[in-house]
């Protein structure tokens, strides 16, 4: 849990505050954007909850944090509050909590089905998660949207027998993966159920892809998300974006031909929409990002990013990929006209 030591001042006097471990995954605003808030580089709280339901909410998602930089002076609850996750989103979706900093706190989901059951990208391997899993019928599948959000999915596959899938542009972040996809058109792999469609959105990484299911809820990865206010669409900014910016408009173009009612994310806010609403609305995101000036930004600080990127690649194993990685920031430092090592 947080060090109230590192508290960081932005912090409204209160019960709850974030510390300076703050990794900025933005999964506190997503949840409860009416308590948390960016500032600078980390997320604070900006007002306390007050009810008993708002004080229940902040503690599920001090449990949700992935570094473990939310922190209460009232402890006492926790342990009881754990037991709340996954969440109910809605029908037979679920929110899994226990977000990951093997996926920089990407979030992960729990989709219950009659012909088995999903996990969409991986939180922690924990007791807590794998009893409720259990309860609810263990996990046929474990699909993972791209090589960043693998996380602990080979525990969760060991454990449940489940399938793995991924697209073969990212199989050495999940070698042992049971199903990969190899093309690049929507498809509904063999032997699984057509409520389920598998999107290949090749640009935040070469392999990305989106899943649809029953045509309600679409799980985008890290493609297209709310944006902060939770009112439009955005795709994934240029900073963050690791294979190609203009791959990734254009894949964010051809989710406006489905039908869905949920953006369900990796990053950012979880958002329900009309249906009759998702043409425009991807379409307004896509005209956009087609407006940004500089889609391969050449700043110090992207070259960082990619740099920390890259270590996060190593750290995961995939090594081949974090030199690719190294290279470009190396390409983009020397356009900069600056010189320097890893």
């Amino acid at each position: 849990m947080a060090d109230v030591g590192k508290r960081l001042p932005e912090n409204v006097a209160g019960e709850f505050f974030v510390d300076s471990t703050c990794i900025n995954c933005l999964n506190c605003s997503s949840m409860a954007p009416q308590f948390f808030r960016q500032a600078g580089a980390h997320q604070v709280v900006y007002r306390q909850p007050e009810s008993a339901d708002e004080v229940r909410l902040a503690m599920q998602i001090l449990v949700s944090c992935p570094v473990g930089a939310i922190g209460t002076v009232n402890r006492a609850a926790l342990k009881e509050v754990m037991a709340d996750f996954p969440l109910l989103i809605e029908d037979e979706v679920y929110f899994c909590g226990f977000n990951s900093p093997k996926t920089a706190g990407a979030a992960s989901y729990f989709i219950k089905h009659a012909d088995g059951n999903w996990l969409v990208c991986a939180p922690k391997f924990l007791p807590q998660l794998v009893s409720k899993f259990e309860e609810l019928g263990g996990l046929s599948y474990i699909f993972l949207t791209h090589r960043d959000d693998v996380g602990d999915s080979d525990k969760y596959a060991a454990r449940f027998g489940a399938r793995r899938i991924i697209h073969g542009n990212d199989l050495d972040s999940s070698p042992q993966a049971e199903i990969v996809i190899e093309t690049a058109e929507p498809l509904t792999p063999a032997g699984i159920s057509s409520d389920f469609l598998v999107i290949p959105q090749p640009g935040h990484t070469e392999g990305h892809c989106a899943l649809l299911y029953r045509n309600k809820f679409l799980f985008s990865g890290d493609e297209l998300k709310p944006d902060r206010a939770g009112h439009l669409l955005d795709t994934w900014d240029p900073f963050w974006t690791w294979y190609s910016f203009e791959r990734q408009t254009e894949s964010a173009e051809k989710l406006g031909q489905h039908k869905f009612q949920w953006i369900l994310p990796s990053h950012g806010q979880r958002m329900k929409i009309d249906a009759a609403e998702v043409p425009a609305l991807v379409q307004e995101a896509v005209n956009r990002a087609r407006a940004i000036a500089d889609t391969e930004p050449m700043t110090m600080e992207r070259v960082n990013n990619l740099r920390e990127y890259a270590a996060d690649l190593r750290k995961w194993g995939q090594v081949e990929y974090a030199e690719k990685v190294e290279s470009r920031a190396a390409a983009v430092q020397s356009k900069l006209g600056m010189h320097g090592t890893f």
